[in-house]
């Protein structure tokens, strides 16, 4: 991505476009000359003033031929107020696609440039106005596939990791300052207080633990995670995942082998967002279709995060199913034991390393709360709060923040072996370098290209 001039406009559709459905779309500018340009296609009857943070009613018109695009709203906001700290406009038009791509075509042929991906909020981030972690949490707000995943991507944009990682980093900051001074003019000051340095490392060492704990959970709420339903033909596997999904998302016979593709649906348990997949019943078939899908359910079992694992309990535990479950990893394994309401104990031989065992009768939709309860004990060892998280760090701003943990606990292996103070800022220099990525005060532009690729064009 290379990071234009400030004083070049850009544009794009900033609202999702659905064919036919859409009720408003909004095509936004950003850039020296966005007011200049709305001012050529916008027309604005009567005396409504062009200030800042109004709304003006008029219509989208094109300067060439003088026809009229669409009635629309015009939205304005002058620099510094703007998300993107420059002039920044939005035509609110009529949803769809025809329109907002007339609109945006007028607009670049007034001169803007099409934007891209994320950068209306690089530019956002240029400009000082947000840092490098609330940028991530926009992102993860847009992206965001529960009510607490949001909550957090709410809480990183409003600054709550931010505030404590620069507090880390001003702390080591200060701690340089005085060994530097030491070394610089030992003669003129008093010995430095090597306790002091331990105690306040340590207390940065503390810190960083606590927000690394985080990383996980964080990981989970945002990506959430792909559970498979396998078993052989007519065990209840489309009938739990109906169950589970509280609808008729599978098609539930007393035939084998009725469902021969992948059926899947997006559920949410304790705020963690989950693909559940019902695959076609694993078994040896002559049926070239079927053949199909049981190869297909094999391929999204490799792939599956956990494997729900499904038995008929009436017909125990079978040469089949034993044959199936030799192809599984058992530490990602839990056993649903389906159907339970018609024998009511266990049935024997079953297998023993598995993650759990859980009970089922899915034509009346019972177990289903203890099936949820093992999903979440199985990925989280049953600890998830996600409700109660203030702060979630993601997979960069993990290897950062190690980074820096690295860093001062070989600060602390310094002094322990009573190295010259020369060889103590070696390492705290290297983790205010660490800290100041996850902020974004220390990071290079291969950096924020890998991050801002990742958003939408209009965002």
């Amino acid at each position: 991505m290379n990071h234009p001039p400030e004083r070049e406009t850009i544009a794009a559709i900033a609202t999702a476009i659905v064919p036919q459905t859409g009720s408003v779309g909004i095509v936004r500018l950003s850039g020296s000359q966005a007011l200049e340009m709305a001012q050529l296609l916008f027309d604005a009857p009567g005396n409504q003033p062009w200030k800042s943070h109004r709304i003006l009613y008029g219509y989208i018109c094109d300067p060439q031929t003088g026809s009229t695009v669409d009635e629309a709203l015009l939205m304005i906001m002058k620099a510094p107020r703007s998300y993107t700290r420059e002039d920044v406009v939005e035509f609110h038009c009529h949803g769809g696609i025809m329109v907002v791509q007339q609109v945006l075509t007028l607009c670049l042929e007034q001169g803007a440039r099409l934007a891209q991906p994320g950068e209306f909020t690089l530019r956002a981030f240029l400009n000082g106005r947000i840092d490098l972690t609330q940028a991530e949490s926009i992102s993860d707000l847009v992206g965001a596939r529960s009510p607490q995943a949001a909550e957090l991507a709410l809480a990183g944009i409003q600054g709550k990791l931010a505030s404590p990682i620069r507090q880390l980093r001003k702390t080591c900051v200060d701690l340089l300052a005085e060994i530097e001074a030491r070394i610089d003019f030992e003669d003129d000051l008093p010995p430095l207080d090597e306790s002091y340095i331990i105690r306040a490392i340590n207390q940065v060492l503390d810190q960083l633990t606590d927000i690394l704990a985080t990383a996980n959970q964080g990981e989970l709420l945002r990506s959430g995670l792909k559970v498979t339903i396998v078993g052989r033909p007519n065990v209840g596997k489309s009938s739990l995942l109906n169950a589970w999904s509280q609808s008729d998302r599978a098609i539930v016979t007393d035939l084998p082998g009725t469902t021969r593709d992948i059926v899947e649906t997006q559920l949410v348990v304790r705020g963690i967002p989950i693909q559940v997949l019902d695959t076609a019943g694993i078994r040896e078939t002559g049926d070239r279709v079927e053949k199909i899908g049981v190869e297909r359910s094999r391929q999204a079992t490799q792939k599956a995060d956990l494997i729900l694992f499904t038995l008929d309990a009436a017909a125990g535990w079978t040469a089949e199913d034993r044959a199936i479950y030799e192809q599984l990893p058992p530490e990602k394994t839990i056993l649903i034991l389906n159907k339970i309401d018609l024998v009511g104990d266990l049935p024997p031989g079953l297998p023993v390393d598995i993650v759990a065992i859980v009970k089922t009768a899915a034509a009346h939709k019972q177990g289903i709360e203890d099936l949820e309860e093992a999903i979440i004990t199985a990925v989280n060892g049953g600890n998830l709060q996600a409700a109660n998280l203030d702060i979630a760090i993601n997979q960069r701003q993990t290897s950062a923040l190690t980074r820096a943990k690295v860093s001062l606990e070989q600060v602390e292996a310094t002094i322990a072996e009573q190295l010259p103070l020369d060889f103590w800022t070696i390492d705290l220099r290297g983790a205010i370098q660490a800290l100041g990525e996850v902020t974004g005060e220390e990071v290079t532009e291969s950096v924020l290209d890998q991050i801002f690729s990742r958003f939408c064009i209009g965002k």
